[in-house]
């Protein structure tokens, strides 16, 4: 319940970042961006977050006038990327690319958590979503989510369900599916996604839920069958996977999100300004097209829906964590 407390402060927050233009010079809110801005991107270089961080980065320069810096500050779950940004001068130029991970999963999972989203940050927009596909070792029998759930549910604690590791994304994700579909199967984390799809294929596991791109190559070749895709709509670079949502489990929804958040004392004038910038980017064709072939959804938001995005997924998985007693390694 803690998480929800957490995030139940809209109103609070509304009101901050209705004063706060008052802390900057009305000079300083007028001519921006005059300078640089920077991304902070709680992930190393190179993956999907990456991608979208570099894609976005090169549009938003163009549109505000100024370079957009990527700064790359992966490691302990998000929290050094948002801790850094927390701390900065709140002028907008120092934004962070926000995850589902450090919004609305690690208020649950670390209860000492030096942040509490919603209090500190200011949501600008939703930019995409990444959903998992739900895989599962050939050999079984199962064509379908729901054969899988009745196979599961027929042989309790017999099947296993791997991930890359305690508190990703994948492992919620298939402690989701356990307490929608009510199937008891063993969890084996791995230390990343990589290993554990290995030992799918291996035989050594019997399911998870992996990012689409790197499943697509062994679900064409018969090295994985794909059973659901984990986001409420069906995904533009696999249009014939079913949703789990639509396979007899209505309201699923497990996605990678992206999003763009400042300093909650940042000014209107700039949250208005990055947002107006942030939507021509998510309306535009091209960006789109350019991410569906990564697996990746364009969303877009107004800033109120994404606080409603953090606000519910951070519901959402502070039940799935206490349900499965998940503590943070």
């Amino acid at each position: 319940m803690a998480a929800r407390q957490h995030f139940c402060i809209a109103s609070a927050t509304a009101l901050t970042l209705l004063g706060s233009s008052a802390m900057l010079p009305l000079t300083a809110i007028a001519a921006y961006p005059d300078r640089p801005v920077r991304l902070v991107l709680p992930f190393p270089p190179g993956g999907p977050s990456d991608i979208v961080a570099r894609m976005v980065s090169q549009r938003l320069g163009e549109g505000l006038g100024q370079q957009v810096v990527v700064d790359n500050r992966g490691g302990a779950a998000g929290v050094i990327a948002v801790d850094i940004v927390k701390n900065a001068t709140p002028d907008g130029y120092t934004i962070l690319q926000a995850t589902v991970g450090t919004m609305s999963i690690n208020p649950s999972l670390f209860p000492k958590l030096a942040y509490i989203p919603l209090r500190d940050f200011a949501p600008v927009s939703l930019l995409t979503e990444t959903p998992y596909v739900f895989v599962i070792n050939p050999k079984l029998a199962a064509k379908s989510v729901a054969e899988l759930v009745a196979y599961a549910k027929a042989r309790p604690r017999q099947l296993n369900i791997g991930s890359g590791g305690v508190g990703t994304g994948n492992h919620l994700s298939g402690e989701l599916l356990k307490l929608s579909a009510g199937i008891d199967a063993v969890h084996v984390p791995y230390k990343g996604s990589g290993i554990a799809m290995n030992d799918l294929m291996a035989g050594q596991i019997h399911m998870m839920f992996v990012n689409l791109l790197p499943a697509t190559p062994h679900v064409k070749a018969g090295r994985l069958r794909a059973l659901g895709i984990s986001s409420a709509k069906r995904s533009a670079a696999a249009p014939q996977i079913p949703t789990i949502a639509e396979s007899g489990f209505p309201g699923f929804s497990s996605t990678s999100w992206h999003g763009i958040v400042v300093p909650v004392k940042a000014p209107a004038a700039v949250v208005t300004r990055l947002h107006s910038e942030l939507a021509k980017i998510t309306h535009a064709a091209e960006f789109t097209k350019r991410l569906e072939v990564q697996g990746t959804d364009v969303i877009g938001s107004t800033p109120e829906a994404f606080r409603k995005v953090i606000t519910d997924e951070a519901a959402k998985w502070d039940k799935v964590i206490r349900t499965a007693g998940i503590k943070a390694e």
